[in-house]
């Protein structure tokens, strides 16, 4: 590879030696984090396992820092945010602490290194650090969904160890109540060890308990999961009156009703969640659970447009008016709890935004909002509707339609460098496997080995540069070309055959997103069938861009190679027009333009 930069840190050798010769990768995720190259001195040579012993940390907080393997004789580590060096040290051990600076909401890259001299150096290994005193400013969301006697303690350790290396900083418990109009299993007063859940499943007190505890000794918060308007079928003689319920008529004939299967405990009744008698039942229902469970809060859930509903009365309900209605209602009764609620295809997303109650906007995307670009609009909406105030969190099924085997790994990469790039979040990670199903326990498809090191690659930069992708900031189109005929750049939305850009002033830096779908096939997010190809690779490519700011640096990052560390780029401003080159993009790069 010919390089026309001072240094950088390359991606590892086994990439390029799997890469086939149209620059696509020959397996399934388009190459390896082991290996080392040599490239002016400076060697990449991931073999080190970085972790942390939380998941977020809070302002003055000391980070507990660990590495699998043997540490090289001499081995640094360095801490940065963006690319701006904040400390280095010595390692002598394989365990260490760190004390970041007080600031808050900001993140940072660890790297592990050794330097023979001023130009020879060699990183082995990364993780990124978030010290942030609220969960609200950079949301992670994770989930987890079966409760059952398989789930001990070291299991539960097991799979809370994995989330918090991804960072994740709160958690849906799914399908964890004994019914949606009665949450808790048992009374306030006496608690049952176990009992079924909606499907049936066995749910136990016990392994509840113990995810929230190893959660919360993780810095997650943890949220319940349930309706806002769900009722089974004997609720009459749990006090679920009848002039509470939403029908299809307005002669209270004929309940609206969510049908499921008959080998479940009912199919599931939809109240009106406008009504005050059922907000003040379900809030002595959530009272209950609150008395039991160190839940952080309620995550509320809806099932989207129900069409033309009515109450007992005869009058038709305005379901997303409701829905701010009910968010209130349940805040006020208890203010110190957290609350998300679900806006499924983004109905009544205006509504749960404006009642400004909601820790973040979080939107469960269907078919009329497959594309990439829906993404978009969805995050500028929230960003509108909350006056930017609510991060997005996406509910995003991938591979919808496979039923069996593994995860595609260049679908679900160019989904999360979509997401993250525009400023959102994910939610797909759950305890023991990964979201392909609106149902949660679904778990038709696995994550493969390298599937899951990319996820932690992703999920690192994502919050070691939470501040430049999801900071406060101002959307700019910024004229951008390449020398390479393979590398036509547009401005955003993505067109097929080229790259696409997304750029915004952060902080005084431009910020640039490079999104490749050289060889995609569609503009699709979901990659339905998992048929998403490998994207092609760019090595090398000399970017122009117009601007007329003085450039003091210009330096480039990204999750497809080298763990995401920063490297700085060599560059020339002339009559308003900066070029340089950048040396890799595969899925996802990020440009800092200081």
């Amino acid at each position: 590879m010919k390089m026309k930069l001072n240094a950088y840190i390359l991606l590892p050798l086994l990439l390029i030696a799997c890469s086939n010769s149209d620059g696509s990768s020959s397996d399934n995720g388009g190459g390896s984090n082991t290996g080392a190259v040599i490239v002016n001195g400076i060697t990449a040579d991931l073999s080190l396992e970085m972790k942390t012993d939380k998941a977020c940390y809070k302002p003055g907080e000391p980070v507990t820092l660990s590495v699998e393997g043997s540490l090289p004789q001499g081995a640094k580590v360095r801490y940065r945010h963006g690319n701006d060096v904040i400390s280095y040290a010595d390692i002598t051990s394989n365990t260490w602490t760190w004390t970041p600076p007080t600031t808050d909401f900001t993140g940072y890259l660890a790297d592990i290194y050794t330097q023979k001299d001023n130009t020879s150096q060699t990183i082995y290994g990364t993780i990124a650090v978030d010290v942030s005193s609220d969960w609200t400013a950079f949301p992670r969301y994770g989930f987890v969904a079966s409760y059952d006697a398989s789930k001990t303690s070291d299991v539960i350790a097991n799979e809370m160890s994995f989330l918090s290396r991804c960072h994740i900083n709160g958690i849906q418990f799914y399908d964890w109540q004994n019914k949606h109009h009665w949450p808790l299993g048992g009374t306030r007063d006496q608690l049952l060890t176990t009992y079924k859940d909606i499907a049936n499943r066995n749910t136990y007190t016990s392994v509840i308990k113990d995810y929230i505890s190893q959660q919360h000794k993780l810095g997650m918060k943890c949220m319940f999961y349930n309706l806002c308007y769900g009722a089974l079928s004997d609720a009459s003689r749990d006090g679920v009156q009848d002039q509470w319920y939403l029908f299809k008529d307005g002669n209270h004939q004929n309940k609206d009703v969510l049908p499921l299967s008959s080998s479940w405990k009912s199919s599931i009744y939809l109240m009106d969640p406008s009504n005050k008698d059922w907000q003040n039942y379900i809030s002595e229902r959530n009272d209950d659970v609150y008395a039991n469970f160190d839940f952080d809060g309620y995550h509320i859930d809806q099932v989207g447009d129900r069409g033309s509903v009515y109450n007992y009365d005869g009058t038709k309900v305005d379901l997303p008016s409701g829905f701010g209605s009910f968010i209130s209602a349940v805040k006020a009764k208890n203010p110190d709890r957290r609350l998300v609620m679900n806006a499924v295809s983004s109905f009544g997303t205006k509504e749960i935004a404006s009642t400004n109650d909601v820790d973040f906007l979080y939107n469960e995307l269907w078919d009329s909002q497959k594309q990439f670009n829906d993404i978009y609009s969805i995050i500028s909406a929230n960003n509108q509707n909350s006056n930017n105030t609510r991060k997005t969190v996406l509910a995003a099924y991938m591979n919808y339609n496979l039923s069996s085997g593994n995860f595609n790994i260049p679908g679900v990469l160019m989904a999360d460098a979509v997401m993250f790039g525009l400023g959102g979040d994910h939610l797909e990670l759950g305890g023991d496997h990964m979201l392909c199903n609106e149902y949660f326990p679904n778990k038709n498809l696995t994550m493969s080995e390298l599937l899951k090191t990319y996820i932690i690659r992703y999920y690192d930069f994502a919050t070691a540069y939470q501040n430049l992708l999801r900071g406060e900031g101002t959307e700019t189109t910024l004229d951008i070309s390449s020398s390479n005929s393979d590398a036509i750049i547009n401005v955003w939305p993505p067109k097929l055959k080229g790259i696409t850009s997304y750029s915004r002033v952060v902080d005084g830096k431009q910020v640039i997103s490079l999104f490749n779908f050289i060889k995609a096939k569609d503009l699709m997010w979901r990659d339905a069938d998992g048929t998403a190809p490998l994207p092609k690779i760019l090595n090398d490519v000399q970017l122009t861009i117009k601007l007329s700011n003085k450039v003091n640096k210009v330096w480039a990052a990204t999750p497809d190679a080298i763990a995401g560390a920063p490297v700085e780029l060599s560059f020339k401003q002339s009559n308003g027009v900066v070029t340089f080159t950048l040396p890799y993009l595969k899925y996802w790069t990020m440009i800092v333009i200081e």
